[in-house]
């Protein structure tokens, strides 16, 4: 169903069972999947594709142009897959030029009101922003992370796997796989335990992430804690992402529990 005062390009790509409400605008490079909900006044401009069953709320702003000096109007993309919740007021972006052209996010995550994804950012599935989370140009934000309300994600960061920040935080460095952050700025407190357990990892596998957590962090000479890991941590599927993560090229430091 589409209301008759919606605004939208001839060129625009409609899949089955898709709603438009009144005075949205759609232009004219924009893929809208079956099952989608757009309701009213929302505008999705760009070259964006967006999948099946999302749900757009009043007022989203999608694939309007990056808010970044060096973009010059350039064509760049914006993927959207299945399933996501996207409030009032959310804004997401495209890519740029120089930061390869895409901003791609998952299925299954919901954006609460006023959260921002920049251009060129990743976003996995599962993902949950919640009110007035901004995340910065190139931020990588991974499946189940959950960042707390007013909480913002400086540009180039990562976010790991199933990690957890707190409310009204600054992230500034790289957050661990199920890593638990909060704080003014963003300092690690330890594991996400109740988001391990909500995946029904079993206790023996979390306890041995635990542990492995205590020998990485026990001072902040990460590179030497790695490299003393025994072999039983090593071959923990858990650890292992954990120390991928921090060994991977980065563009900010990793946060730690000696982070200031």
């Amino acid at each position: 169903m589409i209301d008759k005062t919606a605004v939208i390009d001839s060129n625009v790509k409609i899949s089955k069972n898709v709603k438009i409400g009144p005075f949205a605008v759609i232009g004219p490079n924009v893929e809208l999947g079956e099952g989608t909900e757009v309701q009213s006044h929302v505008k999705i401009s760009g070259d964006t594709k967006i999948g099946k069953n999302n749900k757009i709320y009043s007022f989203a702003s999608i694939g309007s142009d990056p808010q970044d000096l060096k973009y010059m109007g350039e064509e760049t993309k914006l993927e959207i897959g299945d399933n996501n919740k996207i409030r009032e007021y959310v804004t997401i972006n495209p890519g740029t030029k120089g930061g390869g052209g895409l901003t791609k996010v998952g299925n299954n995550c919901l954006f609460m009101v006023s959260a921002h994804i920049a251009h060129d950012c990743f976003v996995g599935n599962n993902v949950i922003l919640a009110n007035n989370v901004p995340l910065g140009g190139h931020a990588h934000i991974d499946d189940n992370a959950i960042i707390g309300g007013n909480s913002a994600v400086q540009q180039f960061t990562r976010v790991g796997k199933s990690a957890m920040i707190g409310g009204m935080c600054g992230v500034v460095r790289d957050i661990i796989p199920y890593g638990i952050a909060h704080g003014n700025r963003s300092v690690l407190q330890g594991l996400n335990l109740i988001g391990l357990r909500r995946k029904n990892i079993p206790n023996k596998e979390i306890k041995t992430l635990s542990e492995a957590y205590k020998e990485i962090f026990k001072n902040e000479n990460l590179t030497e804690n790695l490299s003393k890991l025994s072999n039983e941590f090593k071959n923990n599927e858990l650890v292992t992402e954990v120390v991928r993560f921090i060994e991977k090229d980065k563009k900010r430091p990793i946060c730690t529990p000696f982070s200031k």
